[in-house]
């Protein structure tokens, strides 16, 4: 029988929709700040030749510079303010997270509430700002070494560092904002915007290489049913649960006795979400930023490295896998279902899991539990990430129907639709609450009206 949380999400309709006023400012706020986002990609870096960056883009687009503009929204291709994209940020909170599991100090920030976590986000901007200014020198220079400069020198250099830093923090800045003010993750939804804004034209682009006979149709609709498969695949797994069984017992309030309950712990098949594969895509892409655009000509190392990690390469794959595997369980373990914390509110709450006693026992069986869940949980990403990424590198076709940017689409996407759910769901208890309180006030008024007569 379903529950009364259930069906009132049955319930929800557009009208429910556009009584919640307070969700309809939110909505507003996140679309007019990702449209800011994407006017942002558009707006270049001075000192570019537009004519040489488009070519070269054209023929690089296959590759790593493909991969580079699905992540940065096509800022990259138009060397808009926005290239660097919201990697160095990305890359700074993988180092402070890393650094919150290994050092004291670090850990103890993460125990002090509130206070540790503002000092936490601050080191993450600080070191975003180190990446991006490292991240955007050398992309300056590459660009310099490639002939893609108009006036080569220092003031070029100066011009691009400037630009690039200054829009990857305004970029972290609207994500932010967009988390705090808005609905869903900022940071993610930076990132789906910007696949989705480009993805026509990659449509556009494949089935134009069916008609100019460079793709035959047979490999057409062979990668179109890969494509819908794997999203099929993607959609049952990121909503596959583990139930595990919680128990209440009987309880005294006061002078009442409440029976005691029965319910269930949800642990999702991929606790982690989308943020392993992105993680892992955005170490591979550290060398490449620079790689793409000096032509893998800056020196013999840099040009080594690029040879073995380009996409497709055995060594590219490997490096892969292993950063998706660690980071689903890296952030599972410390972000997304801290099994500690779990075992504490349960304990608090007086719930326990049927013949596991509470605290340190039942943190140990979640322990247990959970592990073996991400065995199929970094197992699914790796796998969806992987085999459209051979395909696609295989066939020469654009990045965007590579398995990161499927999973970054639904992943964000399915979060983005439960949090506007949340908050239908709570718009429809207050509205519960307020008709209950005047129901109350009705009767009291009727009753002291009848007694005075």
């Amino acid at each position: 029988m379903a529950s009364a949380a259930e069906q009132m999400a049955a319930n929800i309709s557009w009208g429910t929709l556009g009584k919640a006023t307070e969700l309809r400012q939110r909505i507003f706020f996140t679309i007019g700040l990702l449209i800011v986002y994407r006017i942002g990609t558009y707006i270049p870096v001075p000192g570019i030749d537009g004519n040489e960056l488009r070519q070269f883009m054209e023929q690089a687009a296959a590759g790593l510079g493909g991969v580079l503009n699905m992540f940065t929204g096509g800022a990259i291709s138009r060397m808009g303010i926005f290239a660097l994209g919201i990697m160095p940020y990305i890359s700074a909170s993988i180092i402070v997270q890393l650094l919150g599991a290994m050092l004291p100090a670090f850990q103890q920030l993460k125990k002090e509430g509130e206070q540790g976590r503002m000092k936490l986000n601050q080191y993450t901007r600080y070191g975003t700002v180190v990446l991006a200014t490292f991240q955007a020198y050398g992309l300056a220079v590459s660009l310099e070494s490639g002939g893609l400069a108009t006036d080569p020198g220092w003031f070029f250099r100066a011009a691009v560092v400037i630009t690039l830093v200054g829009g990857t923090m305004f970029l972290m800045w609207l994500g932010e904002q967009i988390t705090a003010r808005g609905v869903g993750n900022g940071i993610s939804l930076i990132i789906f915007v910007g696949i989705i804004a480009e993805l026509p034209q990659a449509l556009a682009q494949f089935f134009s290489q069916g008609r100019s006979g460079a793709l035959s149709p047979a490999v057409i609709i062979g990668v179109t049913a890969m494509l819908l498969a794997t999203l099929v695949f993607v959609v049952f797994m990121e909503r596959a649960l583990r139930k595990i069984h919680i128990q209440y017992p009987r309880r005294q309030v006061g002078m009442k006795m409440y029976d005691g309950g029965s319910s269930h712990l949800p642990i999702k098949v991929n606790p982690a979400g989308v943020i392993p594969a992105i993680f892992a895509s955005s170490l591979l892409l550290l060398p490449t930023t620079i790689g793409t655009f000096s032509g893998n000509t800056t020196n013999p190392i840099l040009s080594t490295i690029l040879a073995y990690f380009g996409p497709g390469q055995p060594a590219y794959l490997v490096f892969f896998t292993a950063m998706i595997v660690f980071f689903t369980y890296f952030y599972t373990a410390n972000v997304s279902f801290k099994t500690e914390d779990v075992a504490d509110n349960l304990k608090n709450q007086n719930g326990f899991i049927p013949g596991i006693r509470p605290g340190r026992k039942t943190e140990e069986y979640l322990d247990y539990v959970v592990s073996r869940i991400l065995v199929v949980g970094s197992a699914y990403l790796a796998l969806v990430c992987l085999i459209p990424e051979v395909v696609r590198s295989n066939l020469a076709i654009t990045a965007y129907f590579g398995g990161t940017s499927i999973l970054i689409i639904v992943s964000v996407g399915m979060d983005t639709v439960q949090q506007i759910q949340s908050h239908l769901l709570a718009h429809q208890y207050e509205g519960l609450i307020e008709k209950s309180q005047l129901r109350g006030k009705r009767r009291g008024k009727t009753g002291k009206g009848t007694a005075r007569r």
